[in-house]
């Protein structure tokens, strides 16, 4: 966050002292905090998640008193996020590779190409995104219409922000993704993993406190309510080897399961079958065969 000094500015001398106090306070890591490199700003990424918005849904944003041209506006937006999206892949690129010790071409050359992938996926995301208006249409009749949703969800907003950065994520750009869905996780409450595998018309009503792991695999034709956890099942070893690649820790939720407020489902060998119902505050840990009702009154 840029810090603004008065003018004329003041001597920094007097907290000199303290100032490398503060910097050598970090002395696990003998680098200091974020020590790969620097990465893209907070400002940067709202401004990534802005023109990403605007290119997938131009339609509700206005053009000027004259009318404007929807194609040629989105044209322009693409321009604008082209030039951004790629400085923000770079760093997340270069600060592995020695930050600015070493030679950026290589980085720099990447992070064109993952830039370029995902704006040839952007028809696709958009395509996809129309299928999640229509669930949420479909599933909640205190909407009035497509134009409401796309407004006012907050679930729609943060399952944009999951599919553009989960193609990103498998371009290969490193951190952004992450960077993207926990700006919509600032904005929204809803954590979203980047990394999670998601199908077509998903919904998610209310949202608040929605939390999506890293290897959770959901199918089409999903309903999550407010306060669902998707997570892993144990927490005890918190090191980097419990975490190999490859291995599920995160549920599976197949086609058309609506799961209620507050439920919890855990661990990666849990599969929550076909057209179950799993019922508010329900506490999961094992594998729900399809049609189930789980939790609830019949």
């Amino acid at each position: 966050m840029a810090t603004h000094r008065r003018a004329g500015g003041s001597k920094p001398e007097p907290h000199a002292a303290l100032a490398a106090r503060i910097l050598s306070a970090a002395g696990g890591l003998p680098a200091g905090l974020a020590s790969e490199g620097p990465l893209p700003s907070r400002q940067d990424v709202r401004t990534l998640v802005e023109e990403l918005l605007e290119i997938l849904f131009p339609e509700s944003h206005r053009l000027g008193t004259d009318g404007g041209n929807l194609r040629d506006h989105v044209a322009t937006t693409i321009g604008l996020l082209a030039e951004h999206l790629e400085s923000a892949i770079f760093l997340g690129l270069h600060r592995l590779c020695g930050g600015k010790k070493a030679p950026a071409d290589r980085c720099r050359r990447r992070a064109r190409a993952i830039t370029q992938r995902l704006l040839a996926a952007l028809p696709a995301v958009r395509a996809e995104l129309a299928k999640d208006v229509l669930a949420a249409f479909e599933s909640d009749p205190a909407a009035s219409g497509v134009d409401e949703i796309v407004a006012c969800y907050p679930g729609l907003y943060a399952i944009a922000i999951y599919r553009v950065a989960h193609r990103l994520l498998a371009a290969g750009a490193p951190v952004v993704p992450r960077m993207l869905t926990e700006y919509a996780h600032s904005r929204t409450g809803i954590d979203i993993h980047p990394g999670a595998t998601i199908g077509a018309w998903f919904f998610i009503d209310h949202g608040t406190g929605i939390v999506v792991g890293e290897t959770c695999r959901i199918g089409d034709r999903v309903r999550i309510y407010q306060g669902v956890t998707l997570g892993a099942l144990s927490v005890r070893d918190r090191s980097r080897t419990d975490k190999p690649a490859g291995r599920q820790r995160h549920p599976t939720i197949e086609d058309e399961v609506t799961i209620y407020a507050n439920a919890t489902i855990l661990g990666g060998n849990t599969v929550i079958g076909r057209g179950a119902v799993v019922g508010g505050n329900a506490w999961i840990t094992y594998s729900v065969p399809p049609g189930t009702r789980v939790g609830i009154g019949t």
